[in-house]
């Protein structure tokens, strides 16, 4: 069986500052009840460790403030039976066989502090997984081999996660989006994954690099591809990765640029030619059907023309 690590002694000292703030280790028990193979306690602690459990387990009392199933082989989260527990602030799952876990997993758990997905079968982590969580201050995700995405809006609403855990997964990119939106982070392990350090994972490896000091492991946050940059880190990278992917001009996007300016040239020529005949075309109209001579008229119109005009005036004459 496989043993997830111990915790270190900072993040348990986090935790056990939560459950303090939130009442956990004073709150009295609201339920008698305890599931089998698990042991409870009067402080609202479920412990479920190591029991070879295949099923989460019933009959857990509604006041559950911590509840510890790791070591196990539960390979499922019922939403059903997890949102019952509206007051749980701590959840230890690690070491089990959970292969899913979505925004329905943890849709009523506001007040949750503390999450352990390690050492499990996840691989992918959907949209607004954890967004139900706005309470969240720490989440460990490490050791989960399949684990190879994460959705860039897989953290949406978790303002107050502090400390952020997704090492020794099969990650290669990962959207920097998802980590900028998190105003409060200040701990982040990324190592053990193999990172593609290419053009596509551009602002991860430039992000890592401008806030290396939250790195738990830097030193350990290293490329995976390709080949000429395995096993640098991916903060050494990223400046070179920025000046790579936005290189001059070559030329064929010279050639292209002109290819695109003799086709609008020569649209703007034709377009022009046709406005100017529709114009002439036009004004020669207004003036036929306004009786006015036409300008192309020859010397010899113009003389009939007032041969005509004189003829008629004449006769006017003789006619008074």
């Amino acid at each position: 069986m496989r043993l997830a690590p111990q915790p270190s002694a900072q993040p348990l000292r986090l935790v056990v500052l939560v459950l303090f703030a939130t009442g956990a280790i004073t709150s009295p028990v609201l339920s008698t009840g305890c599931p089998d193979r698990c042991v409870c306690d009067d402080q609202l602690v479920v412990q479920c460790a190591g029991q070879h459990l295949t099923a989460f387990p019933v009959n857990l009392p509604l006041a559950t403030r911590q509840l510890i199933i790791s070591n196990n082989r539960i390979v499922e989260l019922p939403p059903l039976a997890l949102n019952y527990l509206s007051d749980l602030v701590y959840l230890d799952c690690s070491n089990n066989s959970l292969t899913e876990v979505s925004e329905s997993t943890f849709g009523n758990l506001r007040k949750l502090a503390y999450l352990d997905l390690s050492f499990n079968t996840l691989t992918r982590i959907e949209d607004r997984t954890f967004g139900p969580l706005a309470s969240l201050v720490m989440l460990r995700m490490t050791d989960n081999p399949g684990l190879s995405e994460i959705h860039s809006d897989a953290f949406a609403e978790t303002a107050a996660l502090q400390v952020l855990d997704v090492s020794r997964n099969n990650l290669t990119v990962l959207n920097v989006t998802s980590l900028i939106a998190l105003p409060a982070l200040r701990s982040l392990g990324l190592s053990g994954n193999p990172w593609r350090c290419e053009c596509d994972n551009e602002d991860l490896c430039l992000w890592v690099h401008l806030e290396g000091f939250k790195f738990q492991d830097e030193g350990q946050t290293v490329c995976g591809s390709p080949a000429d940059a395995q096993g640098r880190r991916l903060g050494e990278v990223g400046v070179q990765l920025r000046a790579l992917c936005h290189q001059t001009l070559g030329s064929w996007d010279y050639l292209f640029f002109v290819a695109i300016g003799f086709v609008i040239f020569a649209a703007g020529t034709v377009s022009a030619w046709v406005m100017g005949v529709v114009m002439v075309l036009y004004e020669r109209y207004i003036k036929k059907k306004d009786g006015q001579p036409d300008e192309e008229e020859g010397p010899g119109d113009k003389g009939r023309s007032s041969r005509a005009r004189g003829d008629h005036g004449n006769g006017r004459s003789h006619t008074v």
